[in-house]
């Protein structure tokens, strides 16, 4: 579940952004200026800030730095009645990641929101890939099915496992699994039945979300 911050002093565009965000499921939190806004980002971990540029007190282009360096990857949209490149560059520069302009649509706003938090999971899964352990053990195409068939069977046996390979070598499918349970991406229950770890789910979403964006 993704959550966002949403910046604005004018209650009524605020309450309207919050209703399409909640009506696609996503937690929503506001605040009604710069301040608050970066209190806020000092004590939660957003995934998304949309912050209006013009508010009384500190403004969204003051804000938006200071939102950045607490929360670094944290995406941020500029929402501004006032279009001008000027403004697009200055946004960018400080770390602003889209901007909207009012009035917008909502399959615009909507539109801007799931690109971001979509540019957001891949860098994350970058990172995650690109840890040593994790990438040596999906280097292997042998091990990368592993995973799948896990993820798709929820649990399985040893003998499921080599079955659905169709591998009658029994000790290389051994070899692959210890190396996937080595690297915590699998584990074993009570039962000796083979399940995704925590990290194991994190790596096929990962997998699921560079598959989608080549």
């Amino acid at each position: 579940m993704y959550n966002i911050l949403v910046v604005d002093d004018d209650k009524d565009m605020q309450g309207n952004i919050v209703e399409i965000l909640e009506g696609a499921d996503f937690t929503v939190d506001t605040a009604d200026n710069g301040e608050e806004a970066v209190r806020l980002a000092a004590e939660t971990m957003f995934d998304l800030v949309l912050l209006d540029l013009i508010m009384p007190g500190m403004g969204g282009m003051e804000a938006l730095p200071m939102i950045k360096r607490e929360c670094p990857n944290t995406k941020v949209i500029m929402i501004t009645a006032f279009s001008t490149i000027d403004n697009a560059v200055e946004a960018m520069r400080k770390g602003a990641d889209d901007y909207i302009t009012k009035p917008f649509k909502i399959n615009e706003l909507m539109m801007a929101v799931k690109k971001c938090l979509e540019e957001a999971k891949f860098m994350d899964c970058k990172a995650v890939l690109a840890m040593d352990d994790t990438f040596n053990s999906l280097a292997n195409s042998i091990r990368r099915e592993i995973l799948i068939l896990v993820n798709r069977g929820g649990k399985l046996k040893f003998m499921d496992i080599c079955r659905k390979l169709g591998i009658e070598d029994h000790t290389k499918v051994n070899f692959h699994l210890r190396v996937l349970k080595e690297s915590n991406l699998i584990k074993q229950d009570e039962r000796k039945y083979y399940l995704l770890s925590r990290s194991g789910k994190k790596a096929i979403d990962c997998l699921q979300v560079v598959k989608t964006s080549i």
